[in-house]
């Protein structure tokens, strides 16, 4: 037997460190080679590593949230045929009491320099890996259906440890994981303890009288904390303000409904691609709002391409995917466009050129729009259009109030090099082309 260590490798675009966000393996399991040991995320692109080669996991080289320089050691594996000719399923893996098998023991600085190294390439996340077919270790050596007993087995406070993608699971299936005991490391429910309570037929039984005193701590890493530090930054360095401005969609939403009625294979038009079509036209006459503050260097950087960020809700959080060139693109193009990045950004497939160099930003919460909003900037750029939900409104025309289809726009502004003026003709300007939506397509009209 001997040791392998396993190194963070170089994931590329010039990463120097990633941090680890999930371990998908604890110190005691029999790994196959290419089985993921771990995924890591850098900017906000989440990566899995797979294990080199199979082995026993003997030692994990960082906690959940850590970050990892590229090529420190991630784990430690004990592999057969290094020294010792015995065969890895043969010698016991160490048995570690429940409550501590998740500890991580020493730091990677504590692995020995001088065993074999062994590096692989990583993988961008997409979905769940396939359970390995070696043989389970000791610790893990009868199988969940008799391993996992069910009701309310945790004292009274004590919080279930899951991942918040199991947490959301069983919030969706309405499971109480205080009834699940979980099969992970110092009992952490996974996805097949919920698969195992599903198909035994278990239901939550809450008893609504009963005074929940339980507190849940939750460790902010990965993309949450990329999204804290830039929301924090943003708000401590810029000057933010908002203007709200009501609009009449009426006439908009016939033509989208006229323009999918013709699209026949066509990605079909949300309000997105035609609101982006009327901010590449403000663009033209408001060329500052389509830039970036350097405040470093006190310089700001007007673009001619207009680069559209589309904040997007994901199951791991915000993202911004960019719609590059939005002004040499047709509504159907950017339709598609947003349909493919969203996607992208949802199944976590995203790459990191779709998610940087944005130069201005919508944001939307769709029917949850709400009746206004302050959204904050995305820093450094300047400018972020939000949108509010619609609804039927009376608006008062040729004297006598009439139905008609009303949104707000929400949008901020870095008052430190935008005037408050030059902000309200710019939506003003917008929501002329979002009224009447045939200006939009006249060849060099700029309002």
């Amino acid at each position: 037997m001997g040791i392998r260590i396993v190194k963070l490798p170089d994931i590329g675009e010039g990463v120097a460190e990633a941090e680890v966000v999930e371990w998908q393996v604890k110190v005691g399991d029999l790994v196959a080679e290419d089985q993921v040991l771990a995924s890591v995320m850098t900017d906000k692109a989440t990566v899995e590593i797979p294990a080199p080669c199979s082995g026993t996991v003997v030692e994990l080289g960082a906690e959940i949230g850590q970050s990892l320089a590229v090529g420190a050691a991630l784990a430690r594996l004990e592999v057969a045929g290094i020294g010792d000719p015995e065969p890895a399923q043969k010698k016991a893996a160490p048995v570690t009491s429940p409550g501590t098998a998740s500890a991580v023991t020493s730091a990677p600085a504590s692995l020995p320099s001088d065993a074999p190294e062994a590096t692989s390439a990583p993988r961008v996340a997409a979905k769940a890996t396939t359970p390995p077919t070696t043989p389970l270790s000791p610790m893990t050596s009868r199988p969940p259906s008799t391993a996992v007993p069910f009701g309310p087995p945790r004292a009274l406070g004590e919080k279930p440890i899951a991942a918040p993608s199991v947490r959301r699971r069983a919030l969706e299936a309405g499971v109480d994981l205080r009834q699940i005991r979980g099969s992970g490391p110092a009992g952490r429910i996974r996805h097949e303890d919920i698969d195992l309570f599903l198909r035994r037929g278990h239901m939550a039984t809450t008893e609504p009288n009963l005074a929940d005193t339980s507190i849940e701590e939750i460790k902010v890493v990965g993309l949450r904390r990329r999204i804290a530090q830039k929301m924090a930054e943003a708000t401590r360095r810029v000057a933010h303000f908002s203007y709200v401005e009501e609009v009449d969609v009426t006439a908009l939403e016939s033509l989208r409904a006229t323009l999918n009625g013709q699209v026949g294979g066509r990605a079909k038009l949300t309000l997105l691609p035609l609101l982006m079509q009327a901010i590449v036209k403000a663009i033209a006459d408001f060329p500052q709002m389509n830039a970036h503050y350097d405040d470093e260097t006190d310089i700001i950087r007007r673009f001619g391409g207009v680069h559209i960020g589309i904040a997007t809700q994901t199951p791991s959080g915000l993202m911004v995917p960019v719609i590059r060139h939005a002004e040499a693109r047709d509504l159907w193009d950017l339709a598609a466009e947003v349909k493919r990045l969203s996607e992208a950004a949802r199944e976590n497939l995203a790459t990191r050129d779709d998610l940087t160099s944005s130069t201005i930003t919508i944001t939307s919460l769709g029917a949850l729009g709400g009746i206004a909003s302050t959204p904050v900037m995305n820093r450094p750029e300047v400018a972020i259009i939000g949108v509010n939900k619609q609804a039927i409104r009376p608006l008062w025309l040729d004297g006598q109030f009439v139905p008609r289809k009303m949104m707000n726009l929400s949008s901020s502004f870095d008052h430190r090099v935008i005037d408050g003026y030059d902000a309200a003709q710019f939506i003003q300007r917008i929501k002329g082309y979002l009224e009447q939506p045939a200006t939009m397509f006249i060849r060099g009209n700029h309002g």
